[in-house]
């Protein structure tokens, strides 16, 4: 598993030990990105949450591109050994990021909306969309956030709180961009 664009382009990173982890693969992350970069323009500066984060490997991915900070939240012990491992041999500035041990769905009101959301749940659980519906009554979603939803690609999803801006198959995954109704 490699970074694919930004500052650490080509980087390896380390996935947590066992099987209650499935990292995003690297096509899957690079045709997600392509898919926000088409729609933000930009990473820098961004303030973005990785939830349900594994590896980290999508946070980080942000934060290679410019992103200002990243939230990791990830409740697995070795992944969370395992994010702090991939942000230590990148050397991340430690102001630019947190990492949270804990569920996502036990997560309280938000400071502010972040820019970006990342969510890649375990497939087949309907956690994201229980997660983003949660997350946008405590204020962690606002009109200008961007949400990218990784689930199995047979996997339906429906929402109360987000549209469906965008979704696209890649391999056994499905991609899903959301946003707040206008």
């Amino acid at each position: 598993m490699r970074i694919v664009a930004g500052d650490w382009r080509g980087r390896k990173l380390v996935a947590p030990k066992g099987e209650t982890t499935r990292p995003t693969a690297d096509r899957t992350r690079e045709t997600l990105f392509n898919m926000l970069a088409s729609r933000l323009g930009s990473f820098e500066g961004l303030s973005v949450a990785d939830l349900f984060a594994g590896s980290g490997a999508l946070g980080i991915e942000a934060l290679s591109r410019g992103a200002a900070h990243c939230l990791f939240v990830e409740q697995e012990r070795s992944a969370v050994d395992a994010i702090r491992a991939n942000l230590t041999s990148l050397k991340v500035d430690r102001t630019r990021f947190a990492v949270q041990a804990g569920s996502v769905l036990s997560l309280g009101p938000a400071k502010a909306p972040h820019d970006l959301i990342l969510l890649d749940p375990p497939y087949h659980t309907g956690a994201g969309a229980v997660a983003i519906d949660r997350l946008a009554r405590l204020g962690w979603i606002g009109p200008a956030t961007w949400i990218a939803l990784e689930t199995a690609a047979d996997e339906e999803a429906s929402f109360k709180a987000v549209d469906i801006a965008a979704e696209r198959k890649v391999g056994k995954a499905m991609l899903r961009l959301l946003r707040l109704p206008d």
